[in-house]
């Protein structure tokens, strides 16, 4: 009896900008991943909806600026039709009402086009498994957004779980205070998968979506 080696399936990723001198390029690039297959590029949020339409799809690299359908519309109607396609914004645009739009729509991460190719393929890895990848300007904006409109709320903000270790606590007042993944595993001297888990528990016991409303939480808290 011979043994049959299964290899592990790919992350089916589609890639939607609409100038192709920039998604085509990122298309090929993430191609030489031997994680990712990209299986679409598209040009607008209708192709994208298409695109996964046709399926499977894990990822979709979402640009905000598009045509026909914009990004944050399309991450919108993907979260409503397609909850198990991730969305990993990728855009030039770093300002607040992009950024909440684009978290608030459904995205599980966000990154800026400074973003190298490394960065782009861990928040596509990430996403996939359903953390979310913020870039440190993204979190810094998040951050003094939180902060603005908690000094402007009068009266505590809602309390946290009694249930929440201090460990978990510990790393929600890092995650208010910008630091991403990397960052609360060199603070705590743990891994980063462990910091994922830590994250996994607190946001599921807090009833926490994504990282924006987790800055928000541990600001409104007094943790950050």
């Amino acid at each position: 009896m011979s043994d049959v080696t299964t290899e592990p399936q790919k992350l089916r990723v589609v890639v939607a900008d609409d100038q192709a001198a920039v998604r085509e390029p990122l298309a090929a690039v993430l191609g030489l991943a031997e994680d990712i297959d990209v299986v679409a590029a598209a040009a607008n949020g209708t192709e994208v909806l298409a695109a996964v339409a046709a399926g499977p799809v894990d990822v979709v690299l979402m640009d905000l600026r598009m045509p026909v359908m914009d990004g944050i519309e399309t991450t919108r109607r993907l979260a409503e039709q397609y909850p198990r396609v991730a969305v990993v914004v990728l855009t030039t645009f770093a300002d607040d009402d992009s950024i909440l739009g684009a978290l608030g729509a459904g995205a599980r991460g966000y990154l800026t086009k400074n973003a190298g190719r490394q960065d782009i393929t861990r928040a596509i890895r990430a996403a996939a498994a359903g953390q979310s990848v913020l870039d440190l300007e993204v979190q810094n904006r998040l951050l003094a957004s939180a902060r603005t409109t908690s000094a402007k709320s009068p009266g505590p903000g809602p309390a946290l779980p009694a249930d929440l270790t201090p460990r978990e606590r510990e790393v929600l007042a890092l995650i208010g205070q910008g630091l991403p993944n990397r960052g609360i595993a060199e603070k705590l001297f743990i891994s980063e998968a462990t910091v994922k888990t830590h994250i996994n528990n607190l946001f599921a016991k807090a009833g926490i979506q994504d990282r924006a409303a987790a800055v928000r939480r541990a600001i409104e808290t007094g943790l950050a």
